[in-house]
């Protein structure tokens, strides 16, 4: 059973490389063990929303239903012959997440499948709840390790990091989320109207949730703080590119950061967490 618990969480972490180089990055100066469980968190909310997002040649709600059972069969059984299941089964049980946080998450992938224009903030507050903020959550069961007190201390800042961090990736991936999506996650915002104005408007909104978010990862214990304070200014960074990117030409490409900055960027937050000055 310890070699397959092994493969299941190198699985995860093949996913997590292979997926997002800039999280892997982040993650790799966790202590091995709240690294493997963020990998076994991170497989499992990206094949969910690779689900709903990527795979439409397929019976998107049958799979991600079965997807959901089989999570739900590895919780009950201690066991799911799908290796990322399996490494998220075992992380929920060790740190105990709560399973309404993993409820709350396949909600919202399930709402991505039938719904693709939100109204007002009311609902998109809802869907970055279970989309993104219960991640961070789930992330910070992991860092608190037990630590009830710390833990509700940290929950408005994870959640506002985890509000950052999804509105910043649906401001970069206007074009797509449009194109290929036909989603509309921002109220405010139609392709027809789509100004400088309103790009700030959306961008003002993103940085009061960073400021908030940032008062928590100063709090954070041991290296969970540079971990994800490097994660938060790879995404500040994101932001800022897309503050100086002119609004049409936001809808017409994906900003990204450059490997050479991303790097830059890793050195300075490793120097701070150094010096204590995060």
């Amino acid at each position: 059973m310890d070699l397959y618990n092994e493969i299941a969480f190198k699985t995860s972490k093949l996913i997590t490389r292979k997926y997002s180089t800039s999280f892997s990055i982040a993650v790799s100066f966790l202590s091995n063990e709240m690294r493997q469980a963020i990998y076994g968190i991170y497989g499992f909310v990206r094949f969910a929303d690779e689900i709903v997002d990527s795979f439409h040649s397929i019976n998107q709600k049958l799979v991600l239903d079965n997807f959901e059972r089989d999570y739900y069969d590895a919780i009950a059984n201690g066991i799911s012959m799908n290796p990322v299941l399996h490494s998220f089964a075992l992380t929920v049980n060790k740190y105990k997440i709560p399973n309404h946080l993993v409820e709350s998450f396949l909600k919202s992938m399930k709402t991505d499948l039938n719904k693709q224009v939100y109204n007002n903030t009311d609902e998109l507050n809802e869907y970055i709840y279970g989309s993104a903020d219960v991640v961070g959550l789930m992330c910070l069961m992991v860092f608190v390790n037990g630590n009830e007190k710390l833990y509700n201390h940290l929950q408005k800042p994870a959640m506002k990091l985890g509000s950052a961090f999804q509105k910043v990736n649906f401001l970069r991936d206007l074009k797509s989320d449009i194109e290929h999506l036909d989603r509309r996650y921002f109220p405010q915002f139609d392709i027809s109207n789509f100004s400088e104005d309103v790009k700030h408007e959306l961008i003002k909104n993103i940085e009061t949730d960073f400021k908030e978010a940032k008062k928590g990862i100063n709090e954070l214990p041991g290296r969970s703080k540079l971990a994800v304070y490097i994660a938060y200014t790879y995404y500040k960074k994101l932001l800022k590119n897309l503050k100086s990117t002119p609004a049409h030409k936001i809808i017409n490409t994906r900003i990204r950061v450059a490997s050479h900055i991303k790097l830059m960027l890793l050195g300075k937050a490793y120097v701070k967490y150094k010096l204590n000055y995060v």
